[in-house]
């Protein structure tokens, strides 16, 4: 079955994982979050905001050495985080640096970063500054490119230490590029019948995944060949309609 987060198949821009824990919307239901947390086998699903949004997918992005929020996570919402995975050892987490006008322009660090536990393909303009939070918080070596000539390379593919899956439209140089910092097999694919920005309809670790509700048996093949994994099928519908 396939599912949706708040009416929407672009269930990536709502919740982002790693290899032990996962971050829900606020609203998430309790049968919603036992769900997930069999879905992606974590150890840990917290369900919080992030600049007092849902975007979760689009405001963090996380590996399993920790999670790297907005500078607009509200102190409120980066305790809560912390509580429930620095308290479990599952990672550090911290927010893009500075403070007033010292904030990088560019701050949906989920949109602007592509990572696994090791690599991270990074957007082209971010600061260096930005750079180095991702690469200490995340402890992973840091390259800036584009995939499917976009810069938005958090939604244009999905990372695990597995294998990666790249938007559909990436060229052959792109794809040369992943294969070579990733060090893993790298596909190409879609989500919700046909729609190329992965990483917007798609939330995985290398024990499961999550998609959109149009994603089509074809798609959710190339997914699982892309990321080594096995089939998932939820009965999630009735959930996920309910965020």
């Amino acid at each position: 079955m396939r599912f949706r987060l708040e009416g929407s198949p672009y269930v990536g821009l709502f919740a982002v994982c790693t290899e032990s824990a996962v971050l829900l919307p606020s609203s998430a239901s309790e049968e919603l979050v036992a769900e997930i947390e069999r879905a992606l086998k974590v150890e840990v699903a917290v369900r919080t905001s992030v600049a007092e949004m849902s975007l979760l997918g689009c405001l963090a992005v996380g590996n399993s050495n920790g999670f790297l929020l907005s500078p607009y996570a509200l102190e409120s919402e980066l305790r809560r985080v912390k509580e429930r995975v620095e308290g479990e050892g599952l990672g550090k987490i911290s927010r893009l640096p500075g403070a007033g006008g010292e904030r990088d322009k560019m701050n949906a660090v989920g949109n602007l970063v592509l990572a696994n536990d090791s690599v991270a393909l990074v957007h082209p303009e971010l600061s260096e500054k930005t750079v180095e939070e991702v690469r200490e918080t995340l402890g992973v070596k840091v390259y800036k490119g584009t995939v499917g000539g976009l810069k938005t390379v958090g939604m244009a593919a999905v990372a695990t230490n597995k294998g990666v899956l790249a938007n559909s439209n990436a060229s052959r140089a792109e794809l040369e590029f992943l294969e070579q910092v990733f060090e893993l097999p790298v596909e190409i694919g879609s989500v919700n019948f046909g729609a190329p920005l992965v990483g917007a309809g798609l939330v995985a670790n290398t024990k499961g995944y999550v998609v959109g509700a149009e994603t089509t048996g074809a798609e959710l093949g190339r997914i699982e060949e892309a990321l080594g994994l096995g089939v998932y099928r939820s009965s999630a519908k009735r959930f996920w309609s309910n965020f």
